[in-house]
């Protein structure tokens, strides 16, 4: 009885010791922003369908999917342009126009979180993380995504382009989104997967970890930067959040 009682003992103090680890890993971040394409979900389908038609309707050729993963990151009107090429930047003005209409149309099309999301989120809002989507994308597209997919309850803010006058990787967008959240830069990090993401962070004053699951490779996220690159959500939540996540 005696070895018994000292064992169990002996297992409750090494539970104890291991689930104290794991709450203070958790929260050495207070404040965690997550990009949203290639990190959150998978929206590639619709923004593929929706530069495809805009070239269409200016008579050039449909991009590749490749070509449109170099594109984006910068904002749909810097990926438009980019979708153009030099030769065909006098159409810009009409392009954005045509895009803004394809858009509307296929901006639900296909879209999915991608492994771990939600699960990420759900982990971070039950140990007291203040959570929020840092975006390039278009804010109000932003916000209906992400209610459409069912995941603004898990979120504190959803920062995107036209919300204000900046974007990624501007010092001041990381500053607003902070502020907004009641952040700290010692306490936030950056969850993301391209080097936009890495900059917007260092230029912030905090880390960014990235998964490479959109635009990026992981060299080029790790010449950017990145404190730490991993194949998905899944993975990046075991290693910098502790957390075991089942998808």
């Amino acid at each position: 009885m005696l070895i018994y009682n000292y064992l169990q003992h002996f297992l409750n103090f090494k539970c104890l010791l291991s689930c104290n680890r794991h709450f203070r890993f958790v929260t050495r971040f207070r404040t965690v922003l997550f990009d949203l394409d290639g990190t959150l979900l998978d929206h590639f389908g619709a923004i593929h369908a929706s530069h495809a038609y805009t070239l269409k309707q200016l008579g050039l050729p449909a991009p590749t999917m490749a070509q449109v993963h170099r594109a984006v990151g910068g904002g749909f009107e810097v990926a438009v342009k980019r979708m153009l090429g030099p030769a065909n930047e006098h159409l810009l003005p009409r392009a954005i126009e045509i895009y803004r209409d394809a858009w509307a149309r296929n901006i639900f099309n296909g879209v999915a979180l991608l492994p771990g999301a939600r699960e990420l989120l759900e982990a971070l809002k039950a140990h007291g993380v203040h959570c929020g989507v840092f975006t390039n994308k278009h804010g109000p597209s932003a916000r209906s995504v992400c209610e459409h997919l069912g995941i603004t309850p898990l979120l504190d803010g959803v920062f995107g382009a036209f919300d204000t006058p900046w974007l990624k990787p501007d010092r001041e967008f990381a500053t607003h989104a902070l502020t907004t959240l009641g952040g700290e830069p010692t306490t936030t990090c950056l969850v993301g997967d391209s080097t936009y993401d890495v900059e917007s962070a260092l230029n912030g004053g905090f880390a960014c970890y990235c998964v490479t699951t959109g635009t990026h490779t992981e060299e080029q996220l790790r010449a950017a930067g990145a404190a730490g690159v991993y194949d998905d959500l899944i993975v990046l939540s075991k290693a910098e959040f502790g957390l075991e996540l089942r998808n």
